[in-house]
């Protein structure tokens, strides 16, 4: 069936606006920016159109341009999402809803490589094989990315730990203090 231009890019947006939309969230940990990556997103998906091999892998193909979008994005130092914000407008109860913010919170702390693919598997439940496709990787390095990753936001989720007493040998400071000579 023949279709205009305008009405498979609206099919575009209507099928992978908000997986794109909490994916970019996700990794940015801000929505105003996750909405300026997916709309630059579909913009040069939509210029690039030819590109797309099979229309089956659009969501991956997608997912690829959206990354690097948020990449470029990205400050160095990463977002923090506004208190006014919802976490990807998921209804759940009101004890859940800190836990959800203080992931994407800890998803902020960690690295891009680590959170885009903690996005994909567990706010995306995109399969290892599809992941692999997207992120342009061999599923094993999608298996260990995920390995570390789960690391990763289990050290940005505790606790800081408290620093230990310093010994009379040590500085206040913590640090370690070499000696000249032999005491």
């Amino acid at each position: 069936m023949f279709q205009s231009a305008e009405s498979r890019y609206n099919q575009w947006v209507s099928d992978h606006y908000r997986f794109l939309l909490r994916s970019a969230w996700a990794m940015t940990g801000s929505r105003a920016v996750a909405e300026d990556v997916v709309q630059d997103c579909f913009t040069s998906a939509w210029k690039h159109r030819s590109q797309l091999r099979k229309a089956e892998l659009a969501r991956a193909w997608l997912f690829q341009i959206m990354r690097r979008s948020a990449l470029r994005h990205m400050a160095p130092p990463p977002l923090s999402l506004d208190e006014n914000e919802e976490a990807f407008n998921v209804a759940a109860p009101a004890s859940g809803a800190d836990d959800r913010l203080d992931v994407v919170k800890a998803l902020t702390r960690i690295a891009p490589i680590h959170r885009e693919v903690l996005v994909l598997f567990y706010f995306d439940d995109m399969p290892t094989a599809r992941m692999a496709e997207a992120l342009e990787v061999a599923p094993g390095t999608v298996l260990s990315r995920l390995s570390r990753a789960r690391e990763a936001l289990k050290a940005a989720m505790a606790p800081p730990a408290l620093p230990a007493a310093a010994s009379p040998r040590e500085p206040a400071s913590g640090g370690k203090v070499t000696a000249l000579r032999k005491s």
